[in-house]
């Protein structure tokens, strides 16, 4: 790889100037030169993208198949975490963890995203050390964190707040630590945590706090999707139905016509046929 350069569309050698073909996906070999240097990748990336590209590339009993894409995405992740974090050390420094009770709008959305993230990746090294789909739940939870960031911007948190914020940045260091160790350990320090991160219990999840308390319910017309509705957790057939008929969207998309067929699938989606 590192002998072939691109000129636009093209892939050429280096030394040569020939087009180079892609072939089938094969086992690396250095007779094949099609070898990724680990020396050069952690001298690009660094060590925390190799190994975090290496374990979310694929199942550990499957072929790993290689793809400069995944980790440069995987660079991309890990550069999001630390600015995500450098973003809110104004917010978090001087607040203790684990405050006492209060109540918001922010409070509720933190702590759940946080304990099914903790559940998850829990579940995930105890099946069988499952690590890509850890690590796509951590990219998840990281997207839903810039999320309430963006929402709930630091001049406008409350005490509280802030003390939660700090307990799920704290939580995000630990679940992502097995995974890019020197990142977190920095990270670990910024937040001004003693011991060091490999003396850091592992967190446990709240069942309570996983459960969700909404349903978020995709309407579909003749299976094309063409609305959403919220509905508290624990709604039954019949009241989904009744909310999903009174939605405005859907509502402009039947046109006046009445559905042949309503087909509802349990806490994922409601069809339309019409």
């Amino acid at each position: 790889p590192t002998e072939i350069k691109k000129e636009g569309e093209r892939r050429v050698c280096m030394h040569c100037g020939r087009n180079i073909v892609t072939g089938r996906t094969e086992k690396m070999s250095k007779s094949k030169k099609n070898i990724a240097s680990p020396e050069d990748l952690c001298e690009r990336y660094g060590a925390d993208t190799a190994r975090m590209f290496s374990l979310f590339a694929a199942p550990p009993e499957k072929d790993l198949e290689w793809s400069d894409t995944g980790v440069e995405g995987c660079y991309r992740f890990l550069n999001r975490v630390w600015r995500l974090v450098q973003d809110l050390l104004p917010v978090v420094n001087g607040v203790a963890s684990n405050p006492g009770s209060g109540e918001s709008e922010l409070l509720p959305q933190l702590q759940r995203a946080t304990h099914q993230t903790i559940k998850k990746v829990t579940e995930d090294f105890e099946r069988g050390f499952q690590f890509n789909t850890a690590i796509a739940a951590l990219m998840e939870f990281v997207n839903e964190l810039y999320k309430f960031w963006k929402e709930f911007p630091g001049e406008s948190l409350t005490a509280r707040e802030r003390a939660e914020w700090r307990t799920t940045l704290e939580t995000l260091v630990v679940l992502l630590a097995p995974f890019a160790p020197h990142l977190t350990e920095e990270l670990w320090e910024l937040l001004g945590k003693r011991p060091g991160m490999s003396r850091q219990a592992w967190p446990d999840f709240d069942p309570v706090l996983v459960a969700r308390a909404e349903w978020t319910i995709p309407l579909q017309v003749n299976g094309k999707l063409r609305s959403k509705i919220v509905v508290p957790a624990g709604s039954t057939q019949e009241q989904i139905i009744a909310v999903a008929q009174a939605d405005p969207k859907l509502v402009e998309w039947l046109q006046g016509k009445a559905a042949r067929k309503i087909i509802y699938v349990e806490q994922k989606l409601v069809n339309f046929v019409i």
